[in-house]
């Protein structure tokens, strides 16, 4: 790999061959990535942990933490108990300060690097992508495959150090059209709504749960489809459309129509409603961004969970 310094990028980065993907394009290649080194309008955004960036980046990459860097907050339910809600969106005014400094404008191309190893991983960059979308920004793209697919080729150009991005205004415009409340969630139940669970298959069925979950089990009705069977093997690559809609019919979960994913706190059930969305092309899909930490602290006589194989 050709490796330069951070001051060092001084010239432009021959751009290699092909057929470029448009600004809304939900999902890019690594070749795409390298293609587009250096263009102005284009911020690559590097999740990884910050030694893994500052050792070596996408040229002009900058940096975000995704766990502390106030993508997610916790809503404290009992400052006496400490109980909490965790992970839910922050306020539009946090974001836009948090995007804005990351040289992020309204007419920036933002494109996701996640690590690439894991399923997991990919959900850091699909979470990142949904806020977007929610904040009204929808020139955003996914790096299939993230970072590990980009560093797989060897003539992939790459800098050190950490880019120190010039501060922009970025002003957000909520957009609700994939965002589900507690209380849609309940209205949904009422109209049988598809309810998608991407959580393991043994927290679905109230075998295990989350630390953060209150109690075992799932919402009435749910069809489980884990998060995890969206990639190859469980890893950063997503499977092509064809090998999902085989899960989905296997799962017997529907591809059209209203439907909601859910999780834990929203990060598994990003990458499910992310492939719903965009990769199955259902437009109708929305994310409970709460999910099972906020409903099973909820009322249980007004917001029900059904636990099919419990052994507690």
């Amino acid at each position: 790999m050709f490796l330069r310094s951070s001051a060092a990028l001084a010239a432009a980065v021959l751009l290699s061959a092909g057929s470029p993907a448009s600004a809304a394009d939900p999902v890019v290649d690594a070749a795409w990535v390298k293609a587009h080194i250096a263009q102005p309008d284009i911020v690559f955004v590097d999740l990884r942990p910050v030694a893994e960036y500052e050792k070596s980046h996408v040229p002009g990459a900058v940096h975000t933490d995704f766990a502390k860097d106030g993508w997610r907050v916790n809503k404290v339910l009992d400052k006496q108990t400490g109980d909490k809600i965790a992970g839910l969106l922050p306020d539009p005014a946090s974001l836009e300060k948090l995007i804005g400094g990351l040289g992020i404008d309204n007419a920036t191309h933002v494109v996701l690097l996640s690590p690439g190893k894991a399923a997991a991983d990919l959900g850091m960059s699909t979470r990142l992508y949904w806020t977007f979308l929610v904040l009204g920004h929808k020139n955003v793209s996914v790096v299939n495959g993230g970072m590990s697919a980009y560093l797989k080729d060897k003539s992939d150009p790459l800098e050190t150090g950490k880019v120190t991005p010039r501060a922009k205004t970025f002003t957000a415009h909520l957009d609700t059209t994939y965002l589900a409340t507690a209380a849609d969630v309940s209205a949904d139940l009422a109209n049988h709504v598809p309810l998608l669970d991407n959580r393991p298959t043994d927290q679905n069925l109230g075998v295990n749960k989350s630390g953060v979950v209150t109690r075992y089990g799932t919402l009435p009705g749910a069809k489980s489809i884990p998060a995890l069977w969206m990639t190859e093997n469980g890893g950063g690559m997503l499977r092509d459309a064809a090998s999902l809609r085989k899960l989905y019919a296997a799962a017997g979960v529907p591809t059209e129509g209203d439907a909601v994913t859910f999780c834990n706190t929203g990060h598994w059930a990003s990458l499910g409603w992310f492939v719903n969305a965009e990769i199955l092309g259902n437009k109708k899909t929305k994310m409970y961004d709460g999910s099972m930490t906020e409903w099973s602290h909820l009322d249980p006589a007004t917001h029900p969970m059904i636990a099919k194989m419990a052994v507690n």
